[in-house]
């Protein structure tokens, strides 16, 4: 693996380049047998570069061909392309490039000689962008998305592992049909589930309430039970003709709470807002009144909340019914931020969006 690191930080060695020559020669030549999978890469910390032993770096510094060659053996395990879609650290990611990944990732999975699609992503915003793509994409086919928490350049950087247990998971036949997944870690996650949970361990990935999908450790997977949620294939939700995505802004609760930054998501034309409450959802007395006002000017009000695991329950604590707000069930603030913005696009009847939430 020494070789690709250092092939990745532009000081490889003679012989280092003579292998990775020979690693790209074999991708060429790889066996027809083996199935097709196209890379999308987004940037992120996976094609980040810094010094050996700085603590800073700057993402997607390197291109999908970069990363594809710096993993030894992964041309064994299927014929692989590349094509750069975005080349930004995730804390950019944004509503365009949503639209115009889910849409390149749709032709491609359109396409009779792809077997699936690994994207690399970084990792602040990947479980958003994961469960955006988890409802929009239309395949049955295996769609992976993979980051890691260490640049290319790092002197242990888990970019090159993860990228290759991505790419034998999206090869794998009991891949299909499970939406989207993320790999990091050796741990196989459903977009609908897994959360970052730190700041900068290589365990950072986590799916508190229902667990992963599997666990994958040099590319030998073992599989665990399938969501029992609505997705990709399944799902109501499509991306073929928007171009743009309805503003939901996610507003923090918190003792002493002020109602300022509701009313300013209100001014400033938030057709929803998230709630990141309290325990079960709640927040204060001041933030419940002006929510259930906006609610009557056609904004649609989720309740979610900060806290990492749980449900939040209808009716408990707070009256849905009566103010017309939709409950979060188990999506923490920003999942349920991209669950809204998309059932923005078919309604704006609170009845009709908490069965959404029920459903995906």
């Amino acid at each position: 693996m020494l070789g690709a690191f250092m092939a990745l930080a532009g000081l490889a060695t003679p012989g280092a380049r003579q292998a990775e020559a020979q690693t790209a020669s074999k991708t060429e030549k790889a066996p027809a047998k083996l199935k097709s999978i196209k890379i999308l890469a987004t940037g992120g910390t996976i094609a980040g570069a810094g010094t050996a032993g700085g603590y800073g770096y700057k993402a997607g510094s390197f291109k999908v061909e970069d990363l594809i060659k710096a993993v030894p053996n992964m041309d064994k395990l299927a014929r692989l392309g590349g094509e750069q879609v975005a080349n930004i650290g995730s804390q950019d990611m944004n509503d365009e490039v949503w639209l115009k990944l889910a849409k390149r990732a749709n032709q491609v999975l359109d396409e009779a000689g792809t077997n699936g699609i690994v994207i690399t992503h970084g990792t602040d915003t990947l479980e958003e962008t994961s469960y955006f793509l988890h409802l929009v994409l239309k395949s049955e086919k295996p769609v992976v998305m993979v980051g890691s928490m260490r640049p290319a350049t790092a002197t242990s950087a888990d970019g090159p592992a993860n990228l290759y247990d991505a790419v034998a998971a999206a090869t794998d036949d009991n891949a299909r049909g499970r939406g989207v997944m993320v790999v990091l870690n050796d741990e196989i996650h459903s977009a609908r589930n897994v959360i970052k949970t730190n700041t900068t361990s290589l365990q950072t990935f986590e799916s508190p309430m229902r667990g992963p999908l599997g666990f994958v450790h040099t590319g030998k997977i073992d599989w665990f039970e399938r969501m029992n949620k609505r997705h990709t294939s399944q799902s109501e939700f499509s991306v073929d003709n928007l171009q743009a995505l309805p503003r939901v802004d996610i507003i923090y609760a918190h003792s002493n709470m002020s109602v300022d930054l509701i009313q300013a998501a209100i001014d400033r034309g938030a057709k929803g807002i998230v709630v990141a409450g309290v325990g079960d959802g709640n927040m204060s007395k001041a933030a419940l009144d002006l929510l259930a006002a906006a609610v009557k000017r056609g904004v649609v009000v989720v309740r979610a909340s900060r806290v990492e695991s749980g449900i939040v329950l209808r009716n408990n604590e707070v009256d849905d019914d009566k103010m017309g707000f939709v409950a979060s069930a188990e999506l923490n603030p920003p999942k349920s931020r991209v669950l809204l913005q998309l059932a923005l696009t078919k309604t704006t009847n609170p009845k009709d969006v908490q069965r959404m939430f029920n459903e995906y």
